[in-house]
């Protein structure tokens, strides 16, 4: 056998993706090095995050700069002026001077993330005007970025369709450049923690090509992104249980036909909020375990949906109590799954406490019996 036979092949990504929740972990990470060490942000490289529309690139960054307590500037660069950047001359009797825009920090003691989102629908003069302030964190003498700002920069790529043009070589090769990937665990666990309606979190779990899809879809019109599933959950309350006919028009255009008719067929036979908080709630009431799957992935996500949101204590506990109720009449393949959403709890950063008060269960025990070795596959999988 030749040597070059012998050698084991290494698949390499091209695109080097990430999924939102590595993509939150870099960003926090070289936002870390930044409030450890400020004199280091000249040797951070500026973060390039390519992905295609609706995907939630800025929001991610926008929420770790939430998350973190630190600001915020998003510059919509296919919406500005060179002069913008820049700043503006302004004659004077010395001669001319330059006004720096007011949004760009001052103090510095501050700390932030500066987007420039939609760098790739700018064109070349918008782009040549940034270069300077991504490149060498400075406009001339004028500016100088505080050294506690991470410069990031977000945009489509060429084959979506979006207004996109090439980025020069010169500052492609100044940032570190990643490709946001859709992933229907990493907006699952986004989904948790900003209150998405559970049909639309139950339905991507059972049609997870659902989340983001391009392929036969008219790009023109709406078609199915995390974007799109957002504002899905948010008509979803806004209209609630009144006027379907106009609801399914209002999903269509969010997601287009395809994915709206399969989604308002999952959401009508869907179990109603009603119907899982009084089998949570109340221990006379009957747990009915629906026999289509989609019914239980539902049925799953109302459940974690509703066990965190008891008005005290006291209701907490009932929720508690009635989710061990019915994950032991559910088959284990639910039952996990429910567990892990459960335990994860409806806050941005991981918490013990949601964990804790499961395992302290008295019902515990007897899930684990039943269910424990499901559940240590399917986290097995998931690290």
């Amino acid at each position: 056998m030749a040597a070059n036979e012998r050698k084991e092949k290494v698949a390499i990504d091209i695109h080097n993706k990430v999924t939102g929740e590595e993509l939150e972990k870099l960003l926090k990470r070289q936002l870390k090095e930044l409030m450890e060490r400020p004199e280091a942000a000249k040797e951070l490289p500026p973060l390039m995050v390519w992905g295609a529309p609706g995907l939630g690139k800025s929001s991610i960054l926008r929420d770790v700069a939430s998350d973190l307590g630190i600001g915020f500037i998003d510059v919509r660069l296919a919406q500005r002026e060179p002069v913008d950047i820049r700043g503006l001359p302004v004659p004077g009797p010395d001669g001319v001077k330059w006004l720096v825009a007011s949004e760009w920090p001052r103090d510095p003691a501050s700390r932030g993330i500066i987007l420039f989102d939609e760098i790739t629908a700018a064109d070349r003069s918008l782009q040549v005007a940034a270069y300077e302030f991504i490149l060498d964190r400075r406009l001339g003498e004028l500016y100088q970025v505080p050294d506690g700002w991470y410069i990031c920069a977000a945009g489509n790529r060429t084959e979506d369709r979006a207004v996109s043009t090439t980025m020069s070589s010169a500052l492609a090769n100044r940032f570190l450049h990643v490709e946001l990937q859709e992933d229907v665990e990493s907006w699952i666990a986004w989904a948790r923690t900003h209150n998405i309606h559970p049909s639309v979190t139950g339905f991507i779990r059972f049609r997870p090509g659902c989340l983001f899809r391009q392929e036969g879809e008219n790009l023109e019109r709406g078609w199915p992104t995390p974007r799109a599933w957002e504002r899905v959950s948010r008509m979803l309350k806004m209209f609630g249980e009144d006027e379907e006919l106009l609801l399914r028009k209002v999903v269509y255009g969010l997601v287009g036909n395809r994915a709206g008719v399969e989604f308002m067929e999952f959401h009508k036979s869907s179990v109603t909020f009603d119907d899982v908080l009084t089998m949570m709630t109340d221990p006379e009431a009957p747990v009915r375990i629906p026999d289509a799957a989609d019914r239980k992935y539902a049925l799953c996500a109302a459940m974690t949906y509703l066990l965190w949101r008891g008005r005290d204590a006291d209701d907490e506990a009932r929720r508690i109590d009635g989710f061990y109720r019915i994950c032991m009449a559910m088959s284990s393949d639910f039952a996990s799954m429910a567990m892990m959403d459960a335990m994860a709890g409806n806050k941005r950063e991981s918490d013990p406490v949601f964990a804790e008060k499961l395992f302290r269960h008295p019902r515990f025990k007897e899930w684990s019996d039943k269910h424990g070795k499901s559940l240590r596959k399917r986290y097995s999988i998931k690290v």
